[in-house]
């Protein structure tokens, strides 16, 4: 899973000319039951935070280590570590509450829902642990979690080793959506949360809007190429996905008609389809969401352009 991890979000940090380091300190317990989309999504929100948060060339630092175990259950602590912009003392006391950010001339034009830290700190106390910060403003920020995990009865004690690159750029390489920006139309918090989180385990990076309306604006004061894709949810407020969608087609945007558009519903019946390629959409997935379909999707549509 670690290995896995630093394919996905090495290439963000590269990105930013930042230096990674991810340390495994006294792992006797390299195999556990757990569940691992919700695990990657909490190491990955832990990093992700760290990459937004810190300026160009800084150092990051990801470490596992196991505490201890007695009987059936290990501990283990993650620590995520940083030398970006850190919080305020003030700050650091709503830091795990959903919709909050704290914005500066440094930082108010980093984009993010404020929902990460908050959806982070649910998960981990949802499997019986608990996560604390540590940060001072200029002078970065630690995040630290403590987690308990049930060992697998089939344990088998491995070193466990860091990907070698031909893994990485193997792995990156079966993503589509790796290095892609995506502009995500969705209403529902929870929902944007958990696209927001799949994007990203999958290399790409994502703007949520909540509405219709604010998509649409999101995507007219874009510049050339600055999205790959847009994923629109259906029901919104304001102006549905259909409205939004018939909207950027007909506007002056010098890719609004070429940008793919997918639709996210809830319905999947022929009429909906229909209703969305009515709209401009060029495909239809169902929730919940799953990455393999919405791959395909993607590529599907990306095939069909070139074609044209």
């Amino acid at each position: 899973m670690i290995a896995e991890m630093d394919t996905i979000i090495r290439p963000q940090m590269n990105a930013k000319g930042h230096a990674f380091d991810i340390d495994i300190q006294n792992v006797s317990h390299d195999a556990i039951v757990v569940d691992k989309v919700r695990l990657n999504q909490i190491c990955m929100n832990m990093l992700s935070n760290a990459v937004k948060y810190t300026p160009a060339n800084g150092h990051i630092c990801f470490v596992l280590s196991e505490l201890s175990s007695s009987g059936n259950t290990a501990y283990y602590e993650i620590v995520v570590s940083d030398n970006g912009y850190g919080m305020s003392e003030e700050f650091m006391s709503h830091i795990f509450d959903s919709f909050t950010r704290e914005e500066d001339s440094r930082t108010s034009k980093i984009q993010g829902t404020g929902l990460g830290m908050a959806t982070t700190k649910n998960l981990i106390e949802l499997m019986g642990g608990t996560i604390t910060v540590k940060s001072k403003k200029g002078a970065g920020s630690t995040f630290t979690a403590h987690i308990p995990f049930q060992i697998s009865q089939k344990q088998e004690l491995q070193t466990v080793h860091a990907p070698s690159l031909q893994d990485k750029d193997n792995a990156q390489k079966g993503s589509i959506f790796a290095g892609k920006h995506i502009l995500v139309a969705e209403d529902n918090a929870l929902n944007a949360e958990i696209v927001e989180a799949m994007l990203e385990m999958a290399g790409a990076t994502c703007r949520i809007c909540e509405n219709g309306a604010r998509a649409l604006q999101a995507f007219l004061d874009s510049g050339l190429g600055q999205y790959d894709l847009i994923m629109m949810d259906v029901q919104m407020p304001e102006m549905n996905g259909y409205e939004a969608s018939e909207a950027i087609r007909n506007s002056d945007h010098e890719m609004a008609r070429t940008i793919p558009i997918i639709a996210m519903t809830a319905n999947a019946f022929t009429e909906d389809i229909q209703n969305a390629l009515k709209a401009g959409m060029n495909a239809h997935v169902s929730k919940p969401l799953d990455m393999s379909i919405l791959e395909k999707a993607l590529r599907d549509v990306m095939s069909a352009g070139e074609g044209e």
